[in-house]
């Protein structure tokens, strides 16, 4: 597969469980693909993925005219990479090359409701990154995989090019963007990760599209059935719901009592505060999967990204009267910037109904008063607890937002916002085994 705006790796690390090996990335901020590539030793070409620079890239606008032939060259003269096309067809018949999956998200927050809060208010064609689909589909074109993935937010759906009432939606051009590409059947679906195993509501738009050729090979599969919903053809996987865990057995031992008692005490020490072991053993299936080591390597006891933010007294107060009383925040509390939740060890009747953004003083802790760890963060998106992630731990301001009436795009990417930014893993693992059946089935691997 090959990950354009790959973010940390959450989309990556769900098709590696699946089956998948990334062969090439594109990530723009230097910390986040710091992380992507730090959790990334496999070999292609003799090489550590990781120290190849031929096989990653810092920015998708460059993937254009020769550096984008450069990429089909260097991936054509990796031995365990078959890229070949036949030459003897048309795009039009189905042909292209033998790449099983180009998969990308590009930058959402022109999109999301709460990018556009945090924003500033400007129109969405004034953002660069609001035409990146674009830049993705010419890829597609010139390395035609076997299925392409576009993923964004349910934003995308009812956001508009400019504020002028009837303004064009944005959704229609990036489908007819996607269905410009010859050979290709594209279908697309608004899907809850909570119905793939995530403890998540979060939805997500998924836009897929399918070569004509393994459409044919694939009995399964139904374009007819729907023109425009791809769980209906068969193109995406049906949802299970109720499958997700619960808070609590999601995070129930990362919970350390010291830290409850320091931070109602607000004896802080100094330095770190935190905990670099575990304070509970895993107890529940979802605790043990994610505690285990990845493949090759030994088993760890040593629990990172666990540190605790220093709360003032006030904010500690404010945050244990959610706790004990339904997540009521007092008045003399409340702000108008943004209303803060408390969670809960268990979902209610409709399950998860809380989104990981990037900020993580949106949430409370469900028993403990503070806010989420990193690591903790990550479990949401269900990486394991082995993923290492890069850069400052938190920022705040224009730092990470930026100022785009200033013509200032550039972001600062912490580690929260890293992985708030990321395809839930549990999600993407759940897209590319269904992929993979795909694959398999139309070039007689399953067989």
């Amino acid at each position: 597969m090959i990950d354009l705006f790959a973010g940390c790796g959450g989309l990556s690390s769900g098709f590696e469980n699946a089956g998948f090996t990334p062969v090439f990335v594109n990530e723009l901020d230097k910390d986040t693909r710091a992380t992507y590539l730090a959790n990334r030793q496999h070999e292609i070409g003799g090489l550590a993925f990781s120290d190849n620079p031929d096989l990653h890239s810092s920015d998708a606008q460059q993937l254009t005219g020769k550096r984008l032939q450069k990429l089909v060259s260097d991936l054509s003269s990796i031995p365990e990479i078959d890229l070949s096309f036949d030459k003897g067809a048309s795009a039009a018949s189905g042909a292209g090359s033998t790449l099983d999956v180009i998969a990308g998200g590009p930058p959402c927050q022109g999109f999301s409701g709460i990018g556009i809060r945090r924003s500033y208010a400007v129109d969405k064609k004034e953002l660069p990154s609001n035409r990146l689909y674009v830049r993705m589909a010419d890829i597609i074109r010139t390395l035609r995989p076997r299925i392409f993935l576009f993923e964004n937010v349910r934003g995308l759906l009812n956001s508009r090019w400019t504020r002028q009432e009837g303004a064009d939606l944005i959704f229609p051009d990036v489908k007819a963007e996607f269905r410009r590409i010859k050979g290709y059947e594209v279908r697309w679906s608004l899907v809850y990760a909570k119905d793939y195993g995530v403890p998540q509501n979060r939805p997500r738009v998924l836009l897929v599209g399918i070569r004509k050729d393994v459409l044919d090979a694939c009995d399964f599969l139904d374009p007819a059935a729907n023109q425009e919903d791809a769980v209906a053809c068969g193109f995406l996987p049906e949802g299970q719901p109720g499958k997700y865990p619960h808070l609590i057995d999601l995070l129930g031992d990362l919970v350390d009592p010291v830290a409850g008692h320091i931070l109602r005490s607000g004896d802080f020490p100094r330095g770190t505060f935190g905990t670099t072991t575990y304070p509970r053993a895993a107890s529940t299936a979802i605790q043990k999967r994610l505690r285990a080591p990845k493949s090759g390597m030994r088993a760890r006891t040593c629990l990172t990204e666990h540190e605790y933010s220093k709360h003032k007294p006030e904010v500690v107060a404010k945050f244990w009267h959610m706790l004990q009383n339904d997540g009521e925040i007092p008045e003399h509390f409340k702000t108008k910037k943004f209303s803060q939740r408390a969670l809960k060890p268990r979902w209610g009747a409709s399950g998860p109904n809380i989104t990981a953004t990037s900020l993580p003083d949106d949430y409370v802790h469900f028993s403990q008063p503070r806010i989420l760890t990193v690591r903790e963060w990550a479990r949401l998106q269900m990486f394991p607890d082995w993923y290492h992630f890069v850069g400052k731990r938190t920022t705040g301001g224009s730092r990470r937002a930026g100022n785009p009436l200033e013509g200032n795009f550039d972001r600062e990417v912490p580690k929260y916002t890293q992985i708030g930014n990321a395809v839930p893993v549990g999600l993407a693992e759940k897209v590319g085994a269904h992929f993979k059946k795909i694959i398999d089935t139309a070039t007689g691997a399953d067989a």
